[in-house]
């Protein structure tokens, strides 16, 4: 099968269209026939080695999370799909990736795709929907009436992070170019903040969690406008030691990253904000009660450009220029 591989790690991963073997089955998992496959930013992190001592493939590798397609065959252990059905799911962070024409999926990670998207908008869910339902209900553990900042609201996280925030009681403000407010006001964000000629740190205050998912020095800055108690949920870094600690990292990890985060973790400290460090964890239950909303249409899926399965390198350069509005998908089939 073809796949979307790199070879190694470093400036020159050699990423590329490449013939590999379709995977083998273990008895808990379903063999997906990939239809369509969402890029995200860490896609474009993982072959310079930025994660290379947490995130763990066999090289060369395939890249990708997200896909949605359509179950061909079953391990002896599956009980909730069947060959035929129509699923969708994130493999992040299992050595494995979905640019490809076919992807091993562990049961637990599947739910099966609501019926009114279609292969290309469900592959634009899983890792940001995912994202958002955790970071904000489980770290963030923000409840109705709170308030939460969004950073980036246009971008393939803020789109849908935004929507679930609104759909989940909470108050949102955001940061976008003038061009992009009437899309986030649609969204359901509250407070909308011209980037390039306002400073959200003059303007808000009182929030209650800040969704970190833009580089930069948004989340230093966030700090000020946070009442005490109150959370920052990092999916850019800086690694902190809590993380070193939930994935088992030796000692020698555990320092290096809270060298890496002591600069936030004193800010947000002298203030009694909480920082940490999130990555996604693929959950099929989750994932299937996001599907319930999708359903109603109360979220949608923001697509910003489609590219084919022989331009899935392009679809990766054109992510990292940081000008996508919502989420950039492969087609596959």
């Amino acid at each position: 099968m073809k796949a979307l591989t790199f070879k190694r790690y470093g400036k020159s991963p050699d990423i590329g269209l490449a013939d590999i073997d379709r995977p083998t089955l273990q008895p808990d998992e379903l063999l997906v026939q990939v239809h369509a496959a969402a890029v995200n930013p860490i896609d474009n992190m993982v072959p310079p080695g930025t994660f290379k001592p947490v995130l763990h493939f066999k090289l060369p590798a395939v890249l990708g999370s997200d896909l949605a397609g359509v179950v061909v065959d079953v391990g002896s252990r599956v009980t909730r799909f069947k060959p035929g059905d129509e699923v969708f799911a994130s493999i992040f962070d299992m050595g494995r990736g979905s640019l490809a024409e076919f992807a091993a999926v562990p049961e637990s990670a599947a739910a099966l795709k609501p019926p009114n998207l279609d292969f290309v908008q469900a592959a634009a869910v899983p890792m940001v929907a995912l994202t958002s339902w955790q970071a904000l209900t489980e770290r963030a553990k923000l409840k109705r009436g709170q308030k939460v900042f969004i950073p980036a609201g246009s971008g393939g996280i803020g789109t849908f992070a935004i929507q679930l925030a609104h759909q989940l009681g909470f108050k949102v403000a955001t940061t976008v170019s003038a061009g992009s407010v009437e899309l986030v006001r649609g969204l359901g964000a509250d407070e909308i903040i011209d980037y390039k000629t306002q400073d959200f740190e003059k303007i808000l205050s009182g929030y209650d969690a800040m969704l970190g998912s833009v580089q930069g020095d948004a989340i230093e800055k966030s700090v000020g406008i946070l009442k005490p108690g109150s959370s920052i949920v990092s999916l850019v870094g800086p690694l902190d030691p809590r993380f070193a600690e939930q994935r088992g990292l030796n000692f020698f990890l555990k320092f290096v990253f809270g060298l890496m985060s002591r600069k936030i973790r004193k800010l947000a400290g002298k203030k009694n904000v909480d920082y940490s460090f999130l990555f996604v964890r693929p959950d099929g239950q989750q994932l299937a009660q996001i599907a319930e909303l999708l359903k109603t249409e109360r979220i949608r899926p923001v697509i910003d450009k489609v590219f084919p399965f022989d331009q899935a390198k392009q679809a990766l350069e054109y992510l990292a220029l940081g000008r996508a509005k919502g989420k950039v998908v492969v087609k596959i089939r």
